[in-house]
């Protein structure tokens, strides 16, 4: 065979055949198109990275890390740039035992990769540095983005669901202690518009959407990436958490061009 396209013509007739489910023929098609991608194709860019600075209050940080919610997060010093480090929330939990230890001692070493790192050798990177996470550079040596091992993962299996997911049709509006919201992007439009005194243009109730999410993707004409924001009445939603092809999760803040 000479290319993947040959490949990926023997499992669809294989699908045809029944020999493999379609379960199977799309994990195998994502694993051929893991071959055709780079880190710098699926990363998060560096201006929408959640990052800590360890300069910041422990009561600041925790509580950043808390209406965030991920499980690691970059540290830097002085400037974003300079990750200094990898921090587990996890290892928080020393501090409320250890009160005495220090921020930097719960630091993990940083992996760094170039953009260029095909996605099947970015892999065996992970599993040799059993890290989750790697911090992508462009050919300058700066900071471009992160990719994370379920960001891989996702390339072959599809969505996983995490933390951040939940089951609920309507989705939900969480209040945040920095006096913003997160808002899931399947909240019924509705509920939103109700929660945040919003009321449509007539360009914007021209069409009829159930869902927040589905209202900002046709006014952008595409769906967000993560720290784009689209302003809706008196507030901005920015995307902070995109998976297959939706926005998962909105932060709304009060747009503070609109206040007088």
């Amino acid at each position: 065979m000479e290319s993947t396209t040959d490949v990926d013509a023997v499992l669809k007739k294989a699908h045809v055949d029944k020999a493999i489910g379609a379960e199977t023929l799309r994990m195998m098609q994502g694993v051929l198109d893991l071959t055709k991608q780079s880190a710098g194709d699926i990363m998060i860019a560096a201006p929408s990275m959640d990052v800590v600075n360890i300069e910041d209050p422990m009561e600041d940080i925790l509580s950043f890390v808390i209406n965030i919610a991920h499980s690691r997060y970059p540290v830097y010093e002085g400037e974003r740039e300079n990750i200094i480090g990898i921090l587990h929330t996890k290892d928080l939990i020393k501090l409320q035992k250890a009160p005495e230890l220090n921020l930097r001692t719960l630091l993990r070493p940083t992996v760094w990769i170039p953009e260029s790192k095909g996605l099947v050798d970015l892999l065996r990177e992970f599993r040799r540095n059993r890290s989750h996470m790697c911090i992508v550079v462009d050919e300058f040596g700066r900071v471009a983005g992160l990719v994370t091992i379920e960001d891989v993962l996702e390339e072959i299996v599809g969505e996983i669901e995490d933390e951040f997911d939940t089951q609920e049709d309507t989705g939900e509006i969480f209040a945040l202690s920095d006096g913003s919201y997160r808002v899931s992007g399947r909240t019924e439009l509705i509920e939103v518009l109700k929660a945040f005194d919003i009321e449509l243009t007539k360009s914007e109730e021209a069409e009829e959407f159930n869902t927040i999410g589905g209202l900002i993707a046709h006014e952008m004409g595409y769906v967000p990436r993560r720290g784009e924001i689209f302003v809706l009445g008196q507030h901005k939603f920015e995307a902070m958490h995109t998976k297959s092809g939706v926005v998962k999760w909105f932060r709304v803040r009060k747009n503070s061009a609109s206040i007088n």
